[in-house]
């Protein structure tokens, strides 16, 4: 799908067709449209394959008069009333003399801000600027998303204090999965931003490399959020695998300590029931009291040992 923006008085419409200074957002394109990216367009096809690889890492490259940019941006979408799945996602920006591209294989929040008009001063006839504004909404969506695993992780790990589930344990295994995944991201993003940051791949004016400057403050912080995140996260994990361990330690315990408990009147009745001449006190009363006194001495013993904690 193609569709053409330009912005005016701040804000982004959509037009009806191509025009100089507007921005061309491809979601998921047919072949049809590849066709018409890279022969009516002339964008390089070497870009628009990079863009729509999901395994692409984030990078900068240039062609001729043409720039592309492949940022790793932030996804997070609903699989279930209570699960939430984190990942990334590569979008390709390619800027060209007369307008700027947005390729990407599936629909994604930060694109759907831009096309809806939520963002504010973005200007698609600078392209430059319009390309910074886009890394400041995604170094945002990084630092939400990361809050958001936090406040689950929390709330996973009370629902774990009061029972010991397996549902809970793999959504603590999926959002360490995610941290993962987005602070390999940041890292990639991180070094296209500073070679950006140089002024050899794209013309920064002064404005420009502030909103670069606090793009790049952001990502690092997401950077250091997403390490220590992902540190606590494991930590937890270990901890509630050694209290797993141990409560099923002390379980076997228990029940080792009741089989005991329970083998000595057996063995007790199990002798006297043998037709066997000169036991002690052969007494229908004896057996019974010498299984009390015993079981009683062993649950004693037992308990003193600790047996039943």
């Amino acid at each position: 799908m193609i569709k053409y923006f330009k912005s005016e008085n701040g804000r982004i419409g959509e037009i009806d067709a191509l025009c100089a200074g507007c921005w061309v957002s491809v979601i998921s394109p047919t072949a049809e449209e590849v066709t018409y990216l890279t022969q009516t367009l002339r964008v390089d096809p070497d870009f628009v394959r990079s863009s729509l690889d999901e395994e692409e890492t984030s990078h900068i490259e240039t062609e001729e008069d043409q720039t592309l940019i492949i940022i790793d941006t932030p996804v997070a979408e609903k699989q279930s009333q209570n699960t939430m799945l984190y990942y990334t996602t590569p979008i390709g920006v390619v800027i060209l003399p007369e307008f700027i591209i947005t390729i990407s294989l599936k629909e994604n929040t930060i694109i759907s801000e831009f096309e809806g008009g939520m963002v504010k001063n973005a200007h698609t006839h600078m392209k430059t600027r319009f390309f910074l504004m886009l890394l400041l909404r995604m170094a945002g969506k990084y630092l939400q998303y990361l809050k958001q695993i936090d406040k689950i992780s929390d709330h996973l790990e009370k629902q774990l204090h009061k029972s010991m589930k397996n549902q809970e344990l793999i959504q603590l295994l999926g959002l360490e999965k995610s941290l993962v995944y987005f602070s390999t991201s940041l890292k990639s993003n991180e070094v296209t931003l500073e070679k950006i940051l140089r002024g050899r791949y794209i013309k920064l004016y002064e404005e420009d490399q502030d909103i670069l400057e606090d793009v790049l403050i952001e990502v690092k912080q997401a950077i250091e959020m997403s390490n220590i995140y992902s540190s606590i996260l494991s930590g937890t994990m270990d901890a509630f695998a050694s209290i797993i361990s141990n409560n099923l330690n002390i379980v076997m315990k228990v029940l080792t300590s009741l089989t005991i408990v329970m083998a000595i009147p057996t063995m007790i009745f199990s002798f006297y029931g043998m037709n066997t001449m000169d036991l002690p006190l052969p007494f229908t009363w004896f057996p019974i009291v010498l299984t009390v006194v015993a079981t009683l001495a062993a649950v004693l013993i037992l308990f003193k040992k600790g047996m039943f904690k």
